[in-house]
């Protein structure tokens, strides 16, 4: 079962997951890295420039996708009940001038690609346009897994992606 979530407009799994294993990490760290591969693919054909990793965009990333698994929820909102923006003003709180964030969600049982991800994204016209705002330059990407997580997520194994847009000026 795969589903997908949005707000336009705009680190590592806690202990309760026991230990990664070297396998599975690598495999994570190889979905982050085939997600950007495969966004910047698909903005590069739309004549947009590609989007650069940004470690405070990863780490908020990394965060949220822990909070929603150990949480057993599913929301662009952080638990507490904070929108999302508010994770990133780390981000987006610079000296820099303006700035604007973005984000697309996505879980999945038990796994998924990176072709499949940025598949269901496309076909949704919210997270579509996240992928194709011209003005985000950075990106953050975090999936993580979970052999067995509560809540939405109803005990199965899970992955979830969340990926963190961004652009200052």
């Amino acid at each position: 079962m795969i589903a997908v979530a949005v707000l336009v407009a705009l680190a590592a799994v806690p202990a309760a997951f026991g230990r990664h294993d070297t396998t599975r990490q690598t495999s994570l760290q190889r979905l982050d890295a085939a997600v950007l591969v495969q966004l910047n693919a698909i903005r590069t054909s739309h004549r947009l420039a590609p989007l650069n990793l940004n470690p405070s965009l990863t780490a908020a990333a990394q965060g949220h996708s822990a909070q929603m698994l150990a949480d057993g929820y599913f929301a662009h909102e952080s638990a507490d009940g904070s929108p999302f923006w508010k994770r990133l003003t780390a981000y987006s709180s610079s000296s820099h001038g303006s700035s604007s964030v973005g984000e697309n969600l996505l879980w999945s049982s038990p796994d998924v690609d990176a072709a499949k991800a940025l598949q269901l994204w496309m076909a949704s016209p919210e997270h579509r346009h996240n992928i194709l705002t011209a003005g985000w330059r950075e990106i953050g990407i975090a999936a993580i897994h979970a052999e067995s997580a509560d809540g939405t997520y109803g005990g199965r194994p899970v992955t979830v992606i969340t990926t963190d847009f961004g652009s200052r000026s």
